[in-house]
């Protein structure tokens, strides 16, 4: 009994966990074999000389994933995953929404009578569902990619002026 009861919290456990996020892509080009994520760029804009589609993809942050900055870098992060599968050297960005998640408390009572015993009980359930992040791209393959822009420099410091 004991192990059965172990199997199905394993199973409830890992159904949870695969539930938190989610990816998915819809093949609209031509796939090609799969690369490093870190290989692939992201792009804001068309990136200029054109670009193939190889794919529309969709993905979540996660529900256990808090923070803005850390959504925003989780979609990112999933959508070069997901784009790299299919062999895509670029990811054109489209855009992310939110979900608003809730909170609620529940509060249950009963009780009843069997066989002349009486019993009763009680209970009391939370549920928080903070807000994931939703993000759209589409996969891409470009021939040839610009080349990556400088990391800004920092200012020069001004000379300090002469005193009299």
């Amino acid at each position: 009994m004991t192990r059965l009861v172990l199997i199905l919290l394993t199973a409830m456990l890992t159904a949870l966990l695969a539930s938190c996020s989610t990816n998915s892509h819809l093949v609209t080009g031509q796939t090609r074999p799969p690369v490093d994520p870190a290989q692939v760029r992201v792009y804001f804009t068309p990136p200029p000389g054109g670009f193939e589609e190889i794919a529309q993809l969709e993905t979540s942050s996660g529900s256990f994933t808090y923070g803005e900055q850390n959504k925003m870098n989780s979609v990112i992060t999933k959508l070069k995953a997901e784009a790299a599968k299919l062999g895509a050297n670029g990811v054109l960005f489209i855009g992310t929404e939110n979900s608003y998640g809730n909170s609620s408390i529940g509060v249950g009572a009963g009780g009843g009578n069997y066989g002349g015993s009486g019993f009763s009980s009680g209970g009391v359930g939370f549920s928080i569902s903070p807000t994931q992040k939703f993000a759209r791209g589409l996969a891409i393959y470009v021939p040839n990619p610009p080349p990556e822009a400088p990391a800004p420099a920092t200012a020069p410091q001004p000379a300090p002026t002469p005193t009299k």
